[in-house]
């Protein structure tokens, strides 16, 4: 007789729960790992709350709606970033949760759950860190699944929240067009979504959609940022190519995990069908392959085109959209039944996949600090650096501290403090609209920067654009682990406020 794991029974004959208790282990398993290993907030995580704070209709890091949500969450949790962390995890099991309807409906509810274990170990969902392209996570996912519901299943019914969805996509992140011009051109291109398409339906759908995002193109107009990016030249045709390959190179070892745990259960290290659990499938129709293929292949495809001619770089939280049907189209592509051959080693290896990002960063903030290098942005002491400065300018000048400028990385890091000072970037003043050099002169602030000496004096720049500084004793602060590393040495200066 057959015997099978808990967790293959877990799958066939609750496989709602079994999606549950692997999306919320993964949760608690990275908020454990950033409540017990992160003495600051993940790089460009300081910046996002900055920018959150001002409460603008937009900014050159694009779309609003993130950086609001970013705000809300700390400010929920008593200004504490664990609210952003927490943030980061609902978007996942969000993100999650929306996947496994959808493959089920297309592959049923047991190699929905598949589907989701495979993409679970996609690297682009790991980590608690939060901005733009993870707030989009879950967004993307549930306008794939309506949109499969109005062109698979011709459910009128969901035009509305369709419309919602693709609205809020537009309001959080610049990439958003672009995929709402894939889902268009899949409806085109099938019977099944022309038909939808020529409906009243999609009228009243774009009526919402403008009517969410209008502020924010009055906003683009007004601000004239719409720039159109030039075109790569064709005499550099290598560099382009070779630009090109590395991203689709790095969107690819983004799925290492699913191809190791697919050569792991092919036929050449398995058992014979009959000894093996077996994981069925209703039929699938040739329309439901195609919507599967097309949104696994064309976003990713469109993605390291884009980012690898243009130049631009790929970001960890970037990944998760165009990578969010990886998971399911390996699931089609292996065919009906699905048998897993070596069920405890592929259990093992996608335990391994899931806990092994939290030991990496776990054993880089330990063990890194001892090599000589760098010390990581989640080393650096944010709470004891944003309170002993707040608190000497208040001392000082009797007054609250309104704004902090110099360093990007240390000011950022300060705004953060309970009083919440504006965060003022000098080099780039045109990125932060709501303060200006007179203004910020006006009202007085802290200019920070690294210091490599006990003098403190200030990097030709800064005392450039704040002539007549006068810098304090640079203040040490330790790292969460020093290593071989001298303690963080931060020079400062008070500017006073005009009336003093």
């Amino acid at each position: 007789m057959q015997s099978s794991s808990l967790v293959i029974e877990l799958i066939q004959v609750r496989p709602r729960l079994a999606v549950w208790i692997a999306v919320l282990l993964q949760a608690t398993l990275w908020l454990a790992v950033a409540l017990l290993f992160y003495a600051g907030p993940p790089p460009n995580l300081a910046i996002v709350l900055a920018y959150g704070r001002e409460y603008q209709l937009g900014t050159d890091l694009g779309p609003p709606l993130a950086f609001w949500l970013a705000d809300i969450a700390f400010r929920a949790a008593g200004n504490h970033v664990f609210g952003v962390y927490l943030l980061a995890q609902l978007c996942s099991i969000v993100t999650f949760s929306a996947l496994y309807h959808l493959a089920r409906a297309i592959v049923g509810s047991q190699q929905a759950v598949l589907a989701v274990l495979l993409t679970m170990t996609v690297t682009a969902f790991y980590g608690p860190n939060f901005g733009p392209l993870v707030a989009a996570r879950p967004l993307w996912a549930l306008l794939l699944l309506h949109s499969w519901r109005l062109i698979g299943q011709n459910r009128r019914n969901v035009w509305l929240a369709w419309s919602i969805e693709a609205g809020l996509l537009l309001l959080t992140t610049s990439v958003a067009p672009g995929l709402l011009l894939l889902i268009t051109c899949f409806a085109l291109a099938t019977a099944q979504g022309r038909r939808v398409l020529m409906s009243v339906d999609p009228l009243y759908a774009l009526l919402v959609i403008i009517a969410l995002t209008l502020p924010y193109l009055n906003w683009l107009i007004r601000a004239d940022t719409v720039a159109v990016q030039p075109l790569p030249e064709l005499s550099d045709l290598k560099a382009l190519v070779t630009g090109w390959a590395l991203q689709a190179g790095g969107l690819l070892s983004a799925n290492g995990e699913i191809l190791l745990l697919m050569v792991f259960n092919s036929r050449m290290f398995g058992r014979s069908p009959e000894d093996t659990p077996t994981i069925y499938r209703p039929p699938l129709e040739r329309l439901a392959r195609n919507f599967v293929y097309f949104f696994a292949i064309a976003p990713a495809l469109g993605a390291s085109l884009f980012w690898g001619l243009f130049g631009f770089d790929l970001v960890a939280g970037g990944l998760g959209v165009p990578l969010m049907m990886t998971g399911l189209a390996a699931i089609v592509a292996s065919g009906n039944p699905i048998h897993l051959r070596r069920p405890r080693l592929l259990r093992t290896l996608w335990v391994g996949a899931i806990v092994a990002p939290g030991l990496l960063v776990i054993a880089s903030t330990l063990l890194l600090p001892w090599t000589g290098g760098s010390a990581v942005a989640i080393s650096l002491p944010a709470q004891p650096i944003a309170r002993f400065f707040v608190d000497g300018f208040e001392r000082r000048t009797d007054k609250q501290l309104r704004a902090v400028a110099g360093d990007a990385e240390i000011a950022s890091l300060i705004s953060l403090d309970r009083g919440r000072p504006h965060l003022f970037l000098d080099a780039t003043p045109e990125r932060t609209p709501w303060l200006t050099s007179q203004k910020f002169n006006e009202t007085g602030g802290i200019v920070v920067w690294r210091a490599f000496d006990t003098i403190g004096r200030p990097p030709a720049p800064i005392a450039q654009r704040f002539p007549g500084l006068v810098p304090e004793i640079p203040r040490a602060f330790e790292l969460w682990v020093n290593g071989r590393q001298p303690p963080l040495r931060i020079g400062w200066a008070i500017v006073r406020p005009k009336a003093q």
